[in-house]
């Protein structure tokens, strides 16, 4: 005798949906259920530079306190007018550079100021903020639309900035306190099936290139850091944003045409964020424990065995996908 197949009420198919999507949002709903107050530190370092600054002493200053990027305020206006970044001194650095043998003179006297005048005619740049009182879900979406990595939490009360708030702390945030809520299921899907990352056109840079090539792409591609590849494709070593602060340090920002590969020698002793890998096949969950523990930006998606690179897994990507497209926002895709 033939088994007939299981009724199922329309009502039991509408609830596995609702759970289903219930399981899918747990993320969008904790980022939605606490404000962005909630993720600043007790105590935490802050730097504000006057515009009248030289350029010169405000990355020498940014580079003494291990910082990334400072709030400038302008005197003249009484208001908080940018972000002094790195991405400013790799422009500087592009834009001036002539030869080894020629000092670059607008990095060792320009002011912050003049340095804006010059670049505003070129970018549309203009400070991004939020209140405490806005939810963190709304602070990841202006980090991924306005594609910045620095979103300053500006008390609208006082005018005051009270904290820098970067991909990297909102996701520690939800590393230390996601554990109030249960697990979703995708956690344990691997990257590759959840199509989480970059892996079409990845922005690379042939170790026998030059630092002042590595440059031109960081400029033309906007992008955070550079596997550095041998002539296999291999990665050998990520040359990031940050590193390019170092040049300061080291005083050898006259030199771009040094390679890459002599780049890389160079800045052994110092700190430097290694090349922490990934592989498609691991789950979102794992690729999470990763990037977290390791405190970096990124992972580099390798193929096992012969370490080629194949995609790029940000954190902009990890909270597209388990914050934005649950609510179906897509900050990445925007153009």
């Amino acid at each position: 005798m033939a088994a007939f197949p299981k009724r199922v009420s329309v009502h039991a198919v509408q609830q596995d949906v609702q759970e289903a999507d219930n399981d899918s949002g747990v993320y969008m709903n904790f980022m939605k259920s606490h404000c962005c107050y909630d993720a600043i530190p007790t105590s935490n370092k802050l730097v504000i530079f006057d515009t009248t600054l030289q350029v010169k002493k405000a990355f020498f200053a940014l580079l003494a306190n291990g910082l990334r990027a400072a709030p400038l305020w302008d005197n003249k206006l009484q208001r908080f007018v940018g972000m002094l970044t790195i991405t400013d001194f790799i422009n500087i650095l592009h834009r001036y550079y002539r030869s080894p043998m020629v000092q670059i003179y607008e990095l060792e006297n320009h002011k912050i100021e003049t340095w804006r005048d010059v670049y505003l005619h070129y970018s549309n740049h203009f400070l991004i903020s939020i209140s405490p009182e806005a939810s963190l879900f709304d602070a990841i979406h202006s980090l991924l639309k306005y594609k910045i990595h620095r979103l300053p939490v500006i008390d609208p009360k006082s005018g005051n900035v009270l904290h820098i708030l970067t991909h990297k702390r909102i996701l520690r945030f939800l590393h230390i306190f996601g554990g109030m809520v249960s697990k979703p299921g995708f956690l344990q899907s691997s990257v590759q099936d959840l199509g989480i990352g970059t892996f079409q056109n990845i922005a690379t840079v042939p170790q026998t290139a030059s630092l002042y090539d590595a440059l031109s792409i960081f400029v033309a591609r906007r992008v955070s850091a550079l596997p550095v590849v041998d002539e296999q494709g291999k990665v050998v070593a990520l040359y990031s944003r940050f590193d390019v602060i170092n040049l300061a340090a080291q005083k050898t920002y006259n030199d771009l045409d040094v390679s890459m590969q002599e780049v890389v020698r160079r800045r052994r002793g110092c700190f430097v964020e290694g090349v922490i890998k990934c592989y498609p096949d691991e789950t979102l969950e794992t690729v999470l424990e990763r990037i977290v523990n390791a405190e970096v930006h990124r992972l580099v998606l390798v193929d096992r065995g012969t370490d080629v690179v194949r995609g790029i897994v940000s954190l902009s990507d990890l909270l597209q996908a388990m914050v934005l497209s649950p609510a179906g926002v897509y900050a990445l895709k925007a153009s």
